[in-house]
């Protein structure tokens, strides 16, 4: 696996824990200070974990020279 798609596995799966981290938060009316802010944070690791596996996948079956999983000529049609 290649420094950038290495890269780009580490900005979707960030990406997907702060939306989701944020999200979760703003329903809950935002107070850090509680224990379901701890909870928001942890539940949030969940979709985060699951990207680290989608880039893994999408570097061997999808464009290799990236996380995503359609490769990069259907992409660019798109």
């Amino acid at each position: 696996m290649s420094s950038k798609v290495l890269a780009d596995i580490v900005e979707r799966t960030l990406a997907a824990y702060v939306t989701t981290f944020l999200g979760l938060l703003i329903a809950d009316g935002a107070n850090l200070a509680s224990v379901s802010a701890l909870k928001a944070a942890a539940i949030a690791a969940i979709p985060a974990a699951l990207s680290v596996i989608k880039g893994a996948i999408g570097s061997r079956f999808g464009d290799k020279d990236s996380a995503a999983w359609l490769p990069r000529r259907l992409r660019q049609q798109a």
